[in-house]
């Protein structure tokens, strides 16, 4: 693989983020209002970034919970907005494929004349899927979440003390990035003083809406390509050394892994970063968020510590940190009446099935103590289920845990900004005040 000078964190302090170079690429190319939209379009960005989601995704799933978007910016695709479908859908992985060669992941399609294609085990199918899958899951195991546990409730204590209790603050900068950046870290045995550069380059490369900018496509690669730089001398590194546990040295040390070419390494990085900070991070902001949002369930919660396991579920469940994923059919099927044919383009809302009222009642509420909060599936299902979901789940309930030792409430007081983006569901700021109770 090729190596290019290494960077550092500081060059964050120019370098524009995703979100700010989609900004400026929209002031230069609005958007052409939609005479006739269609309201099961729900690719929309602005349904995201203006929390309209709940409304079309009600009426698909009473009305029509399986349905076609013949047009679209993304093309045309199938909404699967039911809890049971979806999980229909990724238990037949031989019929539905999540491989790159049929589409991949995610709504977005590679454009035809982009070679620029970035292989990763969650957008390939079995055998290889499994293999690479193997190769990363140690790094998960209950036993190492209980070698872990000290050392992340150690830098969450850090991070909540450093916090002030006399003036406003960005939750999500000082609290939801900073732990689930530092956590990568330590994953990768990645340089501390860079690891701001994670969520740099989670966000350049897990934005779908970059995809209807072929403009800043160049930019993207860059970027992309820089980050493959710095993980490709952190490789050489490591190369010769004893095996350790981080997921570099894991790689190295695996018969799946160890002959990645440039591109599938980029590919695997990109999902373990995107996957590690993304929907942690956005769980970490919906958590303030959701609280602040239902006080009553706030005190339950504040009186009864007890309730901390399940309600890290429930808010898993109530956030949907990833709004969906993609399913390509591999040959033509029934689904439930519906003629799937060969190429079809499935994207399963996961946001949708998490507010299934035929399976969480109430389901536009945070309840703490739902009893069924577990049967969410914002991890995935199946074969593809996120390798990583005991390690968010953990980092969420040491957060719960150590707010409630010092007794923190975060209130919302000012400014908040979502995601715009209708793959990751979540915030870019959230201005708070903590209060004690």
């Amino acid at each position: 693989m090729a190596t290019s000078p290494v960077l550092d964190a500081s060059t964050l302090t120019t370098s524009p983020t995703a979100s700010e170079a989609l900004e400026a690429w929209y002031k230069d190319n609005p958007p052409v209002a939609d005479a006739n939209p269609n309201p099961r379009d729900v690719s929309k960005a602005d349904l995201y970034s203006k929390d309209l989601w709940r409304a079309p995704f009600a009426e698909m799933r009473a009305n029509a919970p399986i349905n076609k978007v013949e047009d679209s910016d993304y093309g045309p695709y199938w909404n699967i907005c039911d809890h049971k479908t979806i999980q229909h859908v990724e238990a037949l992985p031989e019929l539905y494929s999540s491989d790159m060669n049929n589409g991949g992941i995610t709504i977005a399609e590679e454009r035809e004349d982009s070679d620029f294609q970035l292989p990763m085990f969650i957008a390939m199918d079995r055998p290889k899927h499994t293999g690479q899958r193997r190769t990363v899951a140690p790094a998960f195991t209950p036993t190492e979440m209980k070698r872990m546990e000290d050392e992340i409730r150690h830098r969450t204590a850090e991070v909540l003390d450093s916090l002030p209790w006399d003036k406003e603050f960005d939750w999500v900068d000082k609290v939801s990035i900073e732990l689930t950046t530092g956590m990568l870290a330590i994953l990768f045995g990645f340089p501390w003083e860079d690891r701001r550069l994670l969520t740099y380059w989670s966000d350049w490369a897990g934005d779908v809406e970059l995809s209807l900018a072929p403009e800043l496509d160049e930019q993207r690669q860059k970027i992309l390509y820089e980050m493959g730089a710095y993980f490709q001398n952190l490789w050489n590194e490591r190369v010769n050394a004893e095996p350790t546990p981080d997921l570099i040295s894991m790689m190295i040390h695996s018969e799946a892994m160890k002959d990645m070419d440039q591109m599938e390494f980029m590919g695997n990085l990109v999902l373990l970063i995107v996957g590690g900070n993304d929907t942690t991070r956005n769980t970490m902001s919906g958590l303030a968020y959701g609280l602040d949002q239902f006080p009553d369930q706030r005190q339950k919660l504040q009186q009864n510590p007890d309730l901390i396991p399940n309600a890290v579920q429930e808010i898993i469940r109530w956030q949907t940190p990833l709004a969906h994923m993609r399913r390509t059919a591999t040959e033509d099927a029934d689904l439930f009446g519906h003629d799937i044919k060969k190429g079809d383009k499935l994207i399963m809302w996961y946001i949708s099935a998490n507010r299934d009222e035929s399976v969480f009642p109430d389901a536009d509420k945070l309840i703490v103590d739902r009893e069924n909060a577990r049967r969410h599936l914002a991890f995935g299902y199946g074969i593809h289920r996120c390798v990583g979901a005991r390690l968010a789940e953990l980092q969420i309930r040491i957060l719960l845990e150590e707010m409630a030792n010092r007794r923190m409430q975060v209130n919302l007081t000012g400014e908040m900004k979502r995601v715009h983006a209708c793959f990751v569901h979540g915030f870019r700021k959230m201005q708070v005040k903590l209060s004690k109770y």
